[in-house]
């Protein structure tokens, strides 16, 4: 048993106050001397690399709202996860990252293993970093790591922690602290821009993945029905923030700044509600807004207010915000809401591989259970995502928030555990593109072993298929690397204790995806595809 006296057992009684009982990890050997006599009310969910590992955690952050603890191993496994780390920074979710360090005594010559300037490594995608000056100090940074994960904008922060300092001697119990969670934005701000939208004649809205993410879905819906105001979601979102079946849903923004000015034409105002002003990439040159129209952001991140390039900004909980404004702002009785936006269903079916995307997703929207989540990592067949598989409930919808592939596969495994740690039953559905699968495929490992209610769908289509359409839109022909023949994406499956199938036609999906959803564990369903460019403009 653990010493409560000294740093290891003291530390583990604050992680248990503060709810901090699943360990995502891949252990090493300057992790052993944290992860010894592990208590029976932990639980550690392994996985076979470092990236899945941080991604897991990122997904049941994300699906509990509750803060993650991750243990990497020292300089080499912090390295690995440094991607998922920039996800999850740009997703705002709250984890606590640990790694081991050298013992204290041997940092001086530099041995092997030794994370050197470790709490640079981690930098700039970690809201803080630190290495406790003394074994003693241990407990306390941990209190300090959860309080500034979690206070507004939450984020994941950085602990190196030197293998002996576990069994030295603890000060005493670690001090519990609690912090508040969200800041409400200055009254008279947010007074004047409740003026400005109630004087607005032409109205636009943009809800972003801050809303979903603190929980004012009916918030945000309930400020669109006073406003009668088109809605538009940010551009490739991490998490949708409003249900895209309803009448005032105008779609997508584009991610160009030409792109975006052309959508924006004709309005007198823009609200932006927790989204970047705006996201843009690639780079098509245009004007940030149309001539005769202002933009009002109101977001949670200073950060995201001071990098906006026009528009008047306030900080502040968005929730808090749009149930404000939603009683203050005053709308013309007359004002009729926009036309519904029509999304055009041309079905592909039957079809017999490879199939189109959008044959693939019109099977699937047939059969998805309502409450299911979607996690979308095939960057080439959004609209076709869109298009069939709308979302239309909070939490509904995950993807990575840094356009770096490799997110979706883990990330499901983490909203999956992280649904069963909350006690609610549904399945999640992973639409990932052939070469995303490959980054993180060890993932689907640690969902069989937890048998975890996935069905993953493969689009395989050979390519790397939106890189092609980057090479298009940038004029430069002749890039290599960018086919991917030779992989054998159900055997690899099977080979990870999953379920796997490759499918020969739309007729043979719906089986299979039925058969998945009645399945005790993840499935993989590979679906041979037609390559398709999408548009990037």
């Amino acid at each position: 048993m653990a010493d409560a006296k000294d740093v290891h057992g003291v530390t583990f009684e604050l992680l248990r106050k503060l709810g901090l009982t699943t360990v995502f990890g891949n252990p090493g050997s300057t992790e052993q001397s944290f992860l010894r006599d592990f208590p029976d009310d932990f639980t550690y969910v392994l996985a076979l690399q470092e990236a899945s590992v941080l991604t897991i955690a990122d997904g049941f952050a994300q699906a509990t709202g509750r803060p993650a603890l991750v243990n990497l191993h020292t300089a080499a496994g912090t390295g690995n996860a440094v991607g998922s780390l920039v996800a999850a920074y740009r997703a705002n979710t709250p984890l606590i990252v640990t790694a081991g360090q050298q013992t204290r005594e041997m940092l001086l010559c530099d041995p092997y293993l030794a994370n050197r300037d470790a709490t640079v490594l981690p930098q700039p995608w970690v809201k803080w970093a630190y290495q406790p000056a003394r074994a003693e100090d241990v407990p306390a940074a941990f209190m300090r790591a959860y309080a500034t994960a979690l206070q507004p904008p939450a984020g994941p922060v950085f602990l190196s922690i030197p293998l002996d300092d576990w069994e030295k001697p603890a000060l005493g119990p670690a001090v519990v602290r609690t912090i508040a969670e969200r800041t409400h934005a200055d009254a008279d701000r947010l007074r004047h821009f409740a003026e400005r939208i109630s004087g607005a004649q032409r109205p636009a809205l943009v809800l972003g993945p801050e809303v979903d993410r603190a929980g004012a879905w009916d918030a945000g819906v309930a400020f669109a029905e006073k406003l009668k105001a088109p809605v538009y979601g940010s551009a490739l979102p991490d998490r949708v923030s409003f249900p895209e079946d309803h009448p005032l849903y105008a779609g997508m923004l584009p991610m160009t700044i030409a792109g975006v000015e052309q959508v924006l034409h004709g309005y007198d105002l823009v609200v932006v509600v927790g989204a970047e002003v705006f996201r843009y990439y690639p780079y098509v040159a245009g004007e940030y807004l149309p001539e005769g129209t202002e933009l009002l952001q109101i977001t949670s991140s200073p950060d995201r207010a001071a990098v906006a390039p026009v528009g008047d900004s306030l900080v502040g909980d968005v929730k808090h915000a749009l149930t404000f404004l939603t009683e203050a702002v005053q709308v013309p009785a007359d004002r009729q809401p926009p036309p519904p936006l029509t999304h055009e269903r041309k079905s592909d079916l039957p079809a017999s591989a490879p199939m189109t995307a959008n044959a693939v997703y019109e099977v699937i929207s047939t059969l998805k259970p309502a409450d299911a989540a979607v996690v979308m990592e095939s960057t080439s067949t959004i609209a076709e995502q869109q298009t069939w598989l709308p979302t239309t409930r909070s939490a509904g919808f995950y993807a990575t928030g840094s356009g770096g592939i490799g997110w979706g596969v883990p990330a499901a495994v983490g909203i999956a555990l992280g649904d069963r740690a909350r006690g609610v039953k549904r399945t999640v559905v992973a639409t990932i593109g052939d070469g995303s699968f490959q980054y993180s495929i060890q993932a689907i490992w640690t969902a069989a072993q937890h048998k975890l209610p996935i069905v993953y769908v493969v689009l395989r289509n050979g390519e790397y298929a939106i890189l092609k359409s980057f090479a298009l839109l940038e004029k430069t022909p002749g890039v290599p690397g960018l086919d991917l023949p030779g992989l054998d994406i159900e055997s690899l499956a099977k080979g990870f204790g999953c379920r796997s199938v490759t499918v020969d036609s739309s007729d043979a999906l719906a089986r299979e995806f039925s058969a998945a959803l009645a399945a005790d564990g993840p499935t993989v369903i590979v679906a041979p595809t037609i390559p398709q460019l999408p548009f990037l403009g």
